[in-house]
């Protein structure tokens, strides 16, 4: 098609005015495409907003991700989906935090009453393998517990950090 338009022009077969208007064509066509593409882009940020919302965090970074591939070029849109991203992990995180939180505060309390029995059972020549066993495995978990709360704070930080530059 290119080749027969230049060749068209270089004939001179063309008036300016035909050659306008071909151009002016031309650039309306892009242009009504470019819009379409972005109102898609548009309508699937709004799909993973519903989705937020309907805390479905999963599907809404599915949808995400497919308008970042889809649509590379709606950069507004996906300036928003990358908030929407943010938010949703945040979202994730915090509500992940609040039951490792939970899991880690009985824990705690666990070990704390399993400690006590087992250095009063030492005390008294009474602690048993299974006893020493028990209380070594509360630790282990209550330490594993400890970390991925740290790790989650950690992650909680960095997006309120990242989220603060936008």
């Amino acid at each position: 098609m290119r080749k027969r338009l230049y060749v068209v022009l270089l004939t001179g077969v063309l008036t300016h005015f035909q050659v306008i208007a071909i151009i002016l064509l031309s650039a309306f066509a892009l242009t009504s495409c470019r819009d379409s593409r972005q109102q898609a882009a548009d309508q699937m940020l709004e799909k993973a907003n519903q989705l937020f919302n309907e805390q479905r965090y999963d599907r809404a970074l599915i949808v995400i991700d497919s308008l970042r591939k889809v649509y590379p070029t709606a950069i507004e849109t996906r300036k928003q989906a990358l908030r929407l991203q943010q938010d949703i992990e945040l979202k994730r995180s915090q509500e992940e935090l609040a039951l490792v939180d939970s899991a880690l505060q009985a824990v705690k309390h666990d070990y704390d009453y399993q400690k006590q029995k087992v250095e009063k059972d030492k005390q008294e020549l009474r602690a048993t393998p299974e006893e020493l066993t028990m209380l070594t495995k509360t630790r282990v978990r209550r330490d594993s517990l400890q970390t991925r709360f740290d790790a989650l704070c950690g992650k909680i930080r960095y997006i309120h950090k990242k989220q603060k530059e936008m």
